[in-house]
């Protein structure tokens, strides 16, 4: 059984955000759930937890209450929390549903952007081939996220992007674990999608997202476990 004791370096962020405290060590875990810093299956010890983010164990413990809620943490009786696994259907559905809204919202970036925000789309994508070539994965996973965010926000649908939001997080979680797999092809991916943009071409925008989100689909099932 593996515990919290040995979270890697740098791993456990700082609580230095305004707020409720609950809200912090919330975000602070789920943060470690998302990166993998906390594996799926992970036990969750209150007391270890607590003493990384120094803190009490209540706002852990309401944390963790708040973390199985939303399906991320698994409350066992007399066992404790533990990092939720997702099933391999759980993975595949929320992956089909991000594939539709990010295609929509990919033809209507086409339909939208103009020379500015094709500038700062290529730029995002610069910074996210820089993070491969270093080997960053963390880096990268919050690259792709920020770039797809950004095409959600060109889209210019608020409940397109509320939708997306939902997902957001639950991708980057699936995405983690295949980023390095997916590499410099997710890139190439990322400008044949920034060029069909910049080409106002909404059917290619459309199909090359489609392409993109359904390849990241893929590999999440063939990765390594």
């Amino acid at each position: 059984m593996l515990s919290t004791t040995g979270l890697p370096q740098g791993a456990v962020p700082r609580l230095e955000r305004p707020g409720p405290l609950r809200d912090r060590v919330f975000e602070a875990l789920l943060e470690l759930i998302i990166t993998r810093a906390l594996q799926p299956g992970q036990h969750m010890v209150e007391s270890e937890l607590a003493g990384h983010l120094g803190v009490s164990r209540q706002p852990v413990r309401e944390a963790l209450q708040r973390l199985n809620t939303e399906g991320w943490v698994d409350l066992r009786p007399a066992q404790g929390a533990f990092v939720h696994e997702p099933t391999e259907e759980e993975a595949d559905q929320l992956l089909t549903v991000r594939t539709l809204l990010e295609a929509e919202a990919a033809r209507l970036a086409a339909a939208n952007a103009g020379a500015a925000a094709v500038t700062v789309l290529e730029e995002m994508c610069a910074e996210g081939e820089c993070a491969v070539a270093a080997d960053d994965v963390d880096a990268a996973v919050a690259m792709n996220a920020r770039l797809h965010a950004k095409i959600m926000e060109l889209a210019g649908n608020a409940v397109l992007a509320e939708l997306a939001a939902q997902v957001d997080r639950r991708v980057r979680w699936y995405y983690t674990p295949v980023a390095r797999q997916r590499g410099t092809q997710s890139w190439i991916e990322h400008r044949e999608l920034i060029a069909a943009i910049a080409a106002r071409d909404e059917q290619r925008a459309t199909a090359v997202m489609r392409t993109h989100t359904e390849h990241t689909r893929k590999m999440y099932h063939e990765r390594e476990k």
